[in-house]
């Protein structure tokens, strides 16, 4: 009885060994099959699906971008507002930089001269003068903020990095 299992699990295993050789075959010769076909359509002088396929195009025009300067704190770098899809963005550029600090915002601004028209050290801004977009993500590099729908954004001169918490202008810039 104990030769009887042996034989069973014998063929079993041949079975096994058997169908996998000729999975791994089939699976070959349809890879060879492919690579044929793709180089008859290179010697005829087509193109592959591949090389036919074109890049996705965003239509993204610049509306306006400004230069920050700082406020309370040094803030720098460069914004743009971008029509986009249909959507309006304000996105601050690679080469921004602000302070850390609690409570900071991206705004939009009416006036077109926020840390000009307002009085340090705070350049606290009025309740009714600002659209807030969001919270500031990271205090540098590259960020881009959807504008609200809304909010039009043609009633705004400028940008600016404001502390909430204790109404203080880190940084503005006017849109041109």
């Amino acid at each position: 009885m104990h030769l009887k299992h042996w034989f069973v699990l014998g063929m079993v295993m041949l079975v096994a060994i058997g169908c996998v050789s000729e999975s791994t075959a089939n699976s070959a010769g349809e890879n060879i099959q492919e690579s044929e076909l793709a180089q008859e359509r290179e010697d005829e002088g087509a193109e592959s699906p591949i090389a036919q396929a074109e890049p996705i195009q965003i239509a993204a025009e610049v509306v306006n971008s400004g230069e920050f300067v700082s406020g309370e704190h040094p803030t720098q770098g460069t914004v743009q507002i971008i029509q986009e899809e249909g959507a309006t963005v304000v996105e601050l550029g690679d080469s921004f930089q602000t302070t850390r600090g609690p409570d900071l915002f991206v705004i939009l601004h009416r006036s077109p001269d926020v840390i000009g028209s307002t009085t340090p050290p705070d350049y606290p801004i009025a309740e009714g003068d600002y659209a807030i977009l969001a919270p500031l993500a990271s205090p540098s590099g590259t960020q881009r903020y959807e504008v609200p729908t809304e909010i039009n954004v043609g009633d705004y001169a400028s940008v600016a990095i404001w502390c909430r918490q204790f109404n203080a202008t880190f940084g503005a810039a006017t849109l041109q």
